[in-house]
């Protein structure tokens, strides 16, 4: 499913430029992939920040992750979250497209779950490995971090294989 295969709002001239209409086609493949990179650049931000907050938040995270409280922070910025959010959402999706063609995978769909496979060894393998190496935290902790890693980098992934495509 390409998200903008369907649908485009916005109607392409000869230099490109979008003038704003409901359902129009837009035959310019450059400003196809780019609206698509937006879109979605924005609704992974999003995204990462509602994930983030479902998997720290709940009661079992909360419990499993007493561990750090002697060195966490008492009050949050929000403000700072969401742009932090929104830019891991612009950067991974743009990684994606980057990395497109090199991704193993016949189908967007398994290359949105090869580049999850990736990105969670890099993300959240790695850093759980370290947590392991430096510190004393239980093991439970750094299974849940494993996990519920690897269901957040799934679920970006498959968006973003079956809504980017490259121009070539």
């Amino acid at each position: 499913m390409d998200l903008m295969s369907s649908k485009v709002y916005g109607e392409c001239d000869s230099r490109s430029n979008i003038r704003v209409r409901k359902h129009l086609r837009c035959s310019n493949p450059e400003v196809k992939t780019m609206s698509a990179y937006l879109i979605v650049g924005v609704i992974s931000g999003i995204l990462f920040g509602l994930l983030d907050a479902v998997i720290n938040a709940n009661p079992l995270a909360r419990r499993l992750n007493e561990v750090f409280r002697p060195i966490s922070k008492t009050s949050l910025n929000p403000i700072a979250g969401i742009m932090i959010d929104l830019v891991y959402g612009f950067v991974m999706a743009g990684v994606f497209l980057l990395l497109y063609n090199s991704l193993p995978g016949a189908t967007g769909f398994i290359k949105g779950i090869g580049f999850a496979l990736m990105v969670w060894f890099f993300r959240v393998v790695m850093s759980v490995a370290s947590q392991w190496m430096m510190y004393i935290v239980p093991t439970r902790t750094l299974f849940y971090s494993l996990a519920t890693g690897l269901g957040e980098m799934l679920i970006l992934g498959v968006l973003y294989g079956l809504t980017l495509k490259p121009m070539i």
